[in-house]
């Protein structure tokens, strides 16, 4: 059983969210915490010069709410928003945090996916912690 379990959650992808919590809460110890994780990359000042890009604090609301609509009724579920590289960030959270656990949902890897590498595999390599992988 784990005490601290990180979810990082990918707002833009069409995943089930629930059971990446079911499955998570499997694995809870009595009294552990869960936070469902979100990060943001920055936009390049280079880019943001020439797009309308919204104040970066206002995503960081906007992705807060999203993660308390999902954690909303659900006993003992917190949420995080982080900016930066997900794959560097997640698991520099989790080593802050001292989690035990990262539970995160993967895709199936297409062609793209071995040339770039994914989310998911970067925080495998970079995870202090145990990483459960859901497909």
């Amino acid at each position: 059983m784990f005490k601290s379990i990180l979810i990082p959650i990918a707002l833009d992808h069409e995943i089930d969210v629930k059971a990446t919590i079911d499955t998570a809460r499997k694995l809870l110890a009595p009294g552990g915490t869960m936070t469902l994780v979100a990060v943001f990359e920055d936009v390049p000042a280079y880019v943001a010069e020439y797009a309308a890009v919204k104040p970066a604090e206002h995503i960081r609301e906007t992705l807060k709410n999203r993660l308390k609509d999902i954690a909303k009724g659900q006993d003992g579920l917190a949420v995080s928003v982080l900016t930066g590289k997900p794959g560097v960030a997640i698991p520099d959270l989790a080593a802050e945090t001292s989690a035990d656990l990262i539970v995160i949902n993967s895709h199936k890897p297409g062609v793209e996916d071995y040339f770039l590498g994914s989310t998911t595999s970067r925080v495998v390599r970079r995870a202090p912690c145990a990483v459960l992988v859901l497909r």
